[in-house]
């Protein structure tokens, strides 16, 4: 049902983008349609900061960490080695190697710390941009191929890992972007694809190794097909079996792609996914697989109803789910019909509030209605990570979930409280009326209103206004 353009302008910078910064809602001048409209573009969700080191330079950073280990692990094996009657000699080699151990634990601090300025940079981006439809659906994506800082070697690469490989092509071929995801570092470490060789390979048979099919079972259960997308664990194998050879290129290498295909390590033969056999091809036989499995209409039956629960309701309409699904099958899963079709459908736009923020979607709206940005990023780590959603680390290759019975439970509420009064106490004599007027526009109730107006404080009533349903619900 549509709604008045006034209602329709603080609709779109909510349920679509990432809240209304003060001045937003009236900017917007009640054509939501067109604001929406012009972020679906060919080149991609902008950037959050282009100067940030990307995947080449992270690599060259971990090639240099790993070479300091190395060189250490040598050193201390040298020490052990040296007789009791060389003492002396044996602390002045044990000096050696202290220095290399120090410089591997900070250059592995360093490292850490390139990650937290990636969130930052993207947390600053997201309370600042006027493109906050093109930036929530760029973080759908993320999450949809999600991977997690929770091992080292990932966390080294979430952040370009979003910057190269997912925002350029969240508006394009839905295979493209596919490929782009499964191939780069990041996704490889995650789910441990340069452990996978084939059996029958020449590395394999000369080491005894085998397949990790971590990659292929994700890839079909969570980046395309689905549970319930008719595949069995035959075609998790035979998937594995023709991603062998992927891998980052994280060891002694010359080659300047982010990207290795190991030849020596790929099983040989043909391969049969889904009924469909697939012809020997070395690296070029799993992307064939892959397009394929993208443009498989049970992608398009999955995707269609992630995106309605991620943009509209926990439980969607299935009039929207079925006009999603329409578009992507009729055009071969090109994300930008999609996101076009979604903001224009009608059951898009009912006023009734059904999505809980998630802590992120919270913290972020809260800095764009305040006019802020974050300056820190233990500002943003401490608080995400308390209230169960620390940066760049979601809980499994699932990705963060998406319902308010995740977010919503009582536990949940008290950190959200905890944090709102941090806030309140930290934006002094700010007018919290004015504040709830600006973010939520008409879609501000004369119950929450009143009882921001009736507060004993400014403090208070910033409090109030942050936990008020209108706020707490997109």
């Amino acid at each position: 049902m549509r709604q008045s353009p006034e209602v329709m302008s603080a609709l779109a910078l909510t349920r679509f983008g990432l809240g209304a910064r003060p001045g937003e809602v009236e900017r917007l001048g009640g054509d939501a349609a067109a604001w929406l409209t012009d972020q679906v573009r060919a080149e991609g969700a902008p950037n959050p900061d282009e100067a940030l080191p990307g995947t080449r330079d992270r690599l060259d950073m971990f090639r240099s960490y790993q070479q300091e280990r190395r060189q250490r692990q040598r050193t201390q094996g040298q020490a052990a080695e040296t007789p009791m009657t060389e003492a002396p000699m044996a602390q002045a080699a044990a000096d050696p190697a202290q220095a290399r151990f120090d410089a591997a634990r900070m250059a592995r601090r360093d490292l850490r710390q390139d990650v937290g300025a990636e969130f930052l940079a993207r947390a600053r981006h997201g309370a600042t941009t006027e493109a906050g439809f093109a930036e929530r659906w760029a973080l759908f994506w993320a999450n949809t191929f999600a991977v997690s800082a929770t091992k080292f070697q990932t966390g080294l690469f979430a952040g370009p890992f979003e910057r190269e490989a997912i925002r350029p092509n969240v508006f394009g071929p839905f295979d493209r972007l596919v490929l782009a995801t499964e191939q780069h570092p990041a996704m490889l470490t995650y789910l441990d694809q340069a452990q996978s060789v084939g059996p029958n390979s020449r590395a394999g048979q000369r080491r005894g190794a085998g397949l990790n099919e971590n990659l292929a079972r994700e890839i079909l259960e969570l980046h395309t097909l689905g549970t319930e997308g008719g595949y069995g664990q035959a075609d998790v194998t035979e998937l594995a079996r023709a991603l062998t050879g992927w891998a980052p290129p994280l060891g002694r290498s010359d080659t300047e792609a982010a990207f290795q295909f190991r030849p020596q390590v790929h099983e040989p033969g043909a391969r049969t996914v889904l009924g469909k056999t697939y012809a020997e091809g070395g690296r070029v036989q799993g992307e064939a697989i892959l397009r394929d499995l993208a443009r498989h209409p049970a992608t398009a039956k999955r995707a269609a109803r992630r995106i309605a629960t991620h943009f509209v309701s926990d439980t969607p309409p299935q009039a929207l789910v079925d006009r999603l699904e329409r578009t992507w099958l009729d055009s071969e899963g090109a994300l930008d019909r999609v996101a076009l079709a979604l903001i224009e459908a009608p059951e898009a736009w009912n006023p009734t509030p059904a999505k809980i923020k998630t802590p992120y979607e919270f913290v972020i709206s809260t800095h764009r209605a305040l006019g802020t940005t974050p300056q820190q990023i233990g500002a943003l780590q401490n608080p995400l990570t308390e209230m169960g959603q620390p940066p760049f680390r979601p809980p499994s290759p699932e990705g963060w979930p998406d319902t308010a019975a995740d977010w919503a439970g009582p536990d949940a509420l008290v950190k959200r409280l905890d944090w709102a009064r941090q806030v309140g106490a930290r934006t002094g004599q700010a007018d919290p009326v004015a504040v709830a007027r600006a973010a939520l526009g008409p879609r501000l109730g004369e119950r929450t209103l009143q009882t921001v107006q009736r507060a004993e404080s400014r403090t208070e009533g910033m409090i109030l206004f942050l936990m008020s349903p209108e706020f707490q619900r997109r």
